[in-house]
This record gives structure tokens, C-alpha cells and sequence, in this order.
């Protein structure tokens, strides 16, 4: 396996192992220029995403879900945004394997990436498509970038997608704007644009918030039949706890730029630690359950205003005042595969 060298002058740098990972987040640090000063979003993440796998990532809105997703891409402005620190160590298609948080994202190299290699199906596609375009330029206009076809094939390949992601006439579709398209015809539509080039990894950033539940639940299913057919990995990022049960195989979560706990989907479910990811399953309605609802106490404090130590702390029901709020908790193995950054598990 070779390592780009042309984004970097440093002699040596990091790989990723022999195994299937496709992407390793290692350490990542963004934060935001604002008024106030230098404000964190994400903070020290880490995690690995595999060929075939799923990973899923939740956590209340403002948390660094989005962010560190757009970080991925190099799709945030900057500035005000600014990688601080860590890398993301992306396997290419010919075995490269090139850091992201060192190229320019508006390089040559992060161009023939975004959208080819790596894609993203938005969170409200009404509002990431252009209405003066429509659903075929989206699509032709990928495809003709990176797959270098004349118009005339670009438009058959755009028909062909849209069919293959359940668009009813695609022949007719394709030469329609957003606005005349239903919310579950957007979503498809999205999804075609993200997969025409057969992307081996897919960002997929709240796909079902917008749609009504049996529509959501018609996305989720393509989403797997695709990822099954392409073998593709998938980034899920969602506040619904329903939907990543169903989808990921490993589930994080976030709390004020922090992955404060990890593990593979059935133990994080069965078996949560943290007492975060725990508010959050309590929160949650079971059928047949006739306990009251428990909502987390308070709310998630501003980035500017980080808690020290922990800092979901403040609205911890096992809070242990001069531990807790001294020092940010390390992260702590609790089982092979399942980790947590609580002092409730520390030794």
C-alpha cells in the first residue's frame, strides 16, 4: 500500500493497517473563529470505519455530529472553521492512502475525492439542490466530472441511477426540478446524485428527518440494499435512536464535540455505560413499557461555555463533585470492543 506524499512534507507519516478500514479518524479537533473567541465544535474524536460497515453516530443537535461529517469532506467554511488537529486517513480505490485534514479542499486532489470516493446525502434536499437545475444536471454533472462521458451518456447513466434508486419514470424524472418532486422523490434523488459514481464511502447526514415514517423507512431499506450491492461504508448521523438501532453495526456517541462512549449496536443498546448514552435510551417510548419517560435534566450547554472535566457533569444524575469536574475523563475500555469516557469505570 502507498501513501500520498504530495500533501505533505513530514518524513514520516501514519498508515492504515492491512485490514479493511476504510477511513481512521484519529484525534480530531475543529473549532469555529467567532466574537467570543476560538470556540470548539469537535474535540479529540476517534473511530475507524470498515468496508461493508455502518457506523452510526448520535447525539443531541449541536454536538459535532454534522461537523465532524463536513470535516471529512472538507466541506466547512473556512474560516471561520479551522481543523485544529488529528487526521483522517482515507484508503483511495488504488490503495493510496491520503490524510483529508491536509489537503486543500479546494485542491485538485480533495476534488477528485468529494463526490467520486466520498459522498453525502444531505440532511433537507430541497435546500441542498439547486432549483434552477434539475434532478439530471445534479446528477450529470458528477458523473461527467469524475467519469470523464459526454453529455449524451451522462444523461443515460443519470436515468439509469434514478432507476436503480426506486424513482418512478426515471426518464421522465430526470429532467425535473426539485420543486416538482415529493419529499421521498428528493431523498431518492439525493441518494442517486451521492451513489452515481460508486462512492466506497457514504456520509449519510440525517436522511429520514424530513420524510414521513413509512417514506423513511423506504429510504433506510434502499440505503441497505445499496450499501449490500456496492459494499460501500456508511456513515449514519442521526438523533433518532430508532434508526440507528436498525441500520448501524457500531454505534457512537457525542456529546459537546466528544465521542463520550462506543460499541458494537446490540451491546451499546443492551448494555450502555455511559450515563449520557443511558438519559438518552431512558428518553426514549418502549411499546408495552409502563414506566414514565425520563428526560436528561437540563439542556446541552453553549460551545463557549464547556463545562470542566466532564461535561455532560452538570446534568448527570452520578455526578461526583471534585472528580468529575476536575479533569476530562480518559477513555476507558469496558469490554473488547466497547468503550466509555466516565470515571464511574476508571480502575
Amino acid at each position: 500500500m502507498t501513501i500520498s506524499t504530495a500533501t505533505s512534507t513530514a518524513t514520516t507519516q501514519p498508515t492504515v493497517n492491512g485490514d479493511d478500514a476504510i477511513v481512521r479518524v484519529r484525534d480530531l479537533a475543529v473549532e469555529f473563529t467567532a466574537m467570543q473567541g476560538n470556540v470548539p465544535a469537535v474535540n479529540g474524536v476517534t473511530f475507524d470505519v470498515k468496508a461493508g460497515q455502518t457506523l452510526g453516530i448520535v447525539g443531541e443537535s449541536g454536538c459535532g455530529k454534522s461537523v465532524t461529517a463536513q470535516s471529512i469532506l472538507r466541506l466547512l467554511p473556512t474560516p471561520p472553521a479551522r481543523i485544529v488537529k488529528g487526521e483522517m486517513l482515507f484508503k483511495r480505490r488504488s490503495g493510496e492512502v491520503v490524510d483529508l485534514a491536509r489537503l486543500q479542499p479546494k485542491g485538485p486532489e480533495m476534488r477528485s475525492i468529494r463526490g467520486n470516493e466520498i459522498a453525502m446525502i444531505f440532511q433537507e434536499p430541497m435546500t441542498s439542490l439547486t432549483p434552477a437545475y434539475t434532478v439530471g444536471d445534479h446528477i450529470m454533472e458528477a458523473i461527467r466530472l469524475h467519469q470523464g462521458v459526454d453529455k449524451r451518456e451522462a444523461k443515460r447513466r443519470a436515468v439509469e441511477i434514478l432507476d436503480h434508486v426506486g424513482m418512478p419514470q426515471p426518464s421522465r424524472t430526470v429532467d425535473s426540478y426539485p420543486h416538482q418532486l415529493s419529499g421521498g422523490m428528493l431523498q431518492r434523488a439525493m441518494i442517486a446524485i451521492a451513489l452515481s459514481c460508486r462512492p466506497t464511502l457514504l456520509i449519510a447526514d440525517e436522511p429520514t428527518t424530513a420524510l414521513d415514517v413509512t417514506t423513511g423507512a423506504q429510504i433506510l431499506d434502499l440505503m441497505e440494499s445499496l450499501q449490500a450491492e456496492l459494499g460501500m461504508a456508511i456513515v449514519h448521523i442521526s438523533h433518532n435512536l430508532g434508526v440507528i438501532a436498525e441500520v448501524a453495526d457500531e454505534v457512537a456517541v457525542m456529546y459537546l464535540g466528544r465521542i463520550v462512549e462506543q460499541a458494537p449496536v446490540d451491546e451499546l443498546f443492551n448494555d450502555p455505560k455511559h450515563p449520557y448514552t443511558q438519559g438518552l435510551l431512558r428518553s426514549l417510548p418502549q411499546v408495552g413499557a409502563k414506566r414514565r419517560l425520563e428526560p436528561i435534566r437540563g439542556v446541552v450547554p453553549e460551545p463557549n461555555a464547556i463545562p470542566p472535566g466532564c461535561a455532560f457533569g452538570p446534568r448527570c444524575p452520578q455526578f461526583m463533585p471534585g472528580k468529575c469536574n476536575a479533569a476530562v475523563p480518559p477513555l476507558i475500555q469496558v469490554g473488547p470492543a466497547h468503550t466509555t469516557r466516565c470515571y464511574l469505570y476508571e480502575g
